[in-house]
């Protein structure tokens, strides 16, 4: 009897999914497990390959905890996280760009008034900073009750649940529009900053030949009723790295003047069916 080929060996692990209750988790695992097996085959991966590659995995898991999702900063450096956003938040044209979610929104932000700044913890490089505009309704007028979800990395490039010298909740903010459609947040001029290269994931991007900064960028999450939401940035026209991001994430649409202190950008939302 001849031996059992790879080919055979894939379509007995599939056959195993036949009858699973859940038919969406099934379709995925048996996506999943037959790319496994090609890229097994293609690369030719040695035992001692796999083991690394699970000891990785398991690298990755003791490095996540309730302030760190070294899964996703995985996902970010190797361009999924942002390939999720293109395929499930991408709106019609003429709307807002989606981009990365990132590890380090907190729920909860303190709610704010329009005008008020984000800024609990100020610091000697601070640059003040007004990010104003209208959130409106593509094909429509402004959105009165738009909610946006601002966060940002403090002057000295780490967020606040990365250095425990910072205020919880500093640089973060949730505000409301009214009737008019605007909104108004005072805060700082974004810095670039490293994403944490301490874990596996930082190993892979130095293994790799590749750097771990991100260009200067504040954080939007826009929602309103009857509007699809969107998770997005705005970057610094004139910072570094926006042709080389670590995780993907820029878009031409989302960078903008931030000199003299000011920049203006309108969020547009599709409406839902």
């Amino acid at each position: 009897m001849s031996n059992i080929t790879p080919a055979e060996h894939l379509a007995e692990v599939l056959s195993r999914f036949e009858d699973a209750p859940d038919s969406r988790l099934a379709e995925i695992m048996k996506c999943a497990i037959r790319h496994m097996h090609e890229f097994v085959l293609e690369v030719g991966l040695t035992r001692e390959e796999w083991f690394a590659g699970m000891k990785a995995l398991a690298d990755i898991g003791h490095m996540c905890d309730e302030k760190r999702q070294e899964f996703i900063l995985l996902s970010d450096t190797l361009g999924v996280s942002m390939l999720v956003e293109m395929i499930n938040q991408m709106g019609a044209e003429g709307t807002t760009e989606p981009t990365v979610f990132g590890p380090f929104h907190v729920e909860g932000a303190t709610p704010r008034q329009m005008g008020d700044s984000i800024v609990v913890d100020a610091m000697d490089a601070d640059e003040p900073l007004t990010i104003l505009g209208e959130v409106s309704s593509l094909g429509g007028g402004p959105i009165e009750g738009a909610t946006l979800d601002v966060w940002q990395a403090a002057s000295n490039g780490f967020y606040d649940v990365q250095d425990s010298r910072q205020t919880p909740l500093n640089m973060r903010g949730v505000f409301t529009t009214g009737a008019d459609g605007g909104y108004e947040v005072r805060t700082v001029r974004p810095v670039s900053y490293p994403v944490p290269d301490d874990g596996p994931a930082g190993a892979l991007l130095h293994a790799t030949g590749r750097h771990n900064w991100r260009p200067a960028h504040v954080h939007f999450v826009v929602s309103a009723p009857g509007h699809k939401t969107v998770i997005t940035h705005l970057f610094d026209s004139e910072s570094d790295f926006l042709d080389s991001d670590v995780v993907f994430g820029v878009r031409d649409s989302l960078i903008v003047d931030m000199n003299g202190g000011r920049c203006d950008y309108d969020f547009v939302l599709e409406p839902t069916a």
